[in-house]
């Protein structure tokens, strides 16, 4: 019964809780960065390419024989992810950016000097008799 609560416990942190929210949010944004890539971006790529498909390029590596599939080296594939990756990072760079501006707080107000404490006063009444 102990484990159960335990478990409970640590899925119920904050952090866990944030991290799946994370998660969940990431991978919906993902597919709507390679939406933008794929539909938008690399069509338009294409054109000043020649109306290349970078989806398509590929090198055979050993040729279809019968039932069995070619072996392709798919760097189109690569060359997409790539482009969804920079997208991404940008993206979230932007928001991040966006999110510390926001949460920037105004400078700390110096902090008046420490009242000294009793002794000290007391001390340093003690050190100015003995000057005299």
């Amino acid at each position: 019964m102990s484990m159960i609560k335990e478990f409970r416990e640590f899925a119920m942190r904050g952090n866990v809780v944030d991290m799946a929210v994370g998660v969940i949010i990431g991978g919906a944004f993902g597919k709507i960065v390679s939406s933008l890539v794929g539909d938008i971006v690399m069509p338009v790529l294409g054109i000043f390419t020649g109306g290349v498909d970078f989806k398509d390029l590929n090198i055979v590596l050993q040729q279809a024989v019968g039932e069995t599939p070619a072996v392709t080296l798919n760097y189109g594939a690569f060359i997409q992810n790539v482009f969804d990756f920079v997208i991404i990072a940008f993206a979230i760079f932007m928001m991040i950016k966006a999110l510390n501006k926001l949460k920037r707080e105004k400078p700390a107000e110096e902090e008046a000097p420490a009242e000294p404490s009793n002794e000290e006063k007391l001390l340093t009444e003690i050190r100015d008799l003995l000057k005299k």
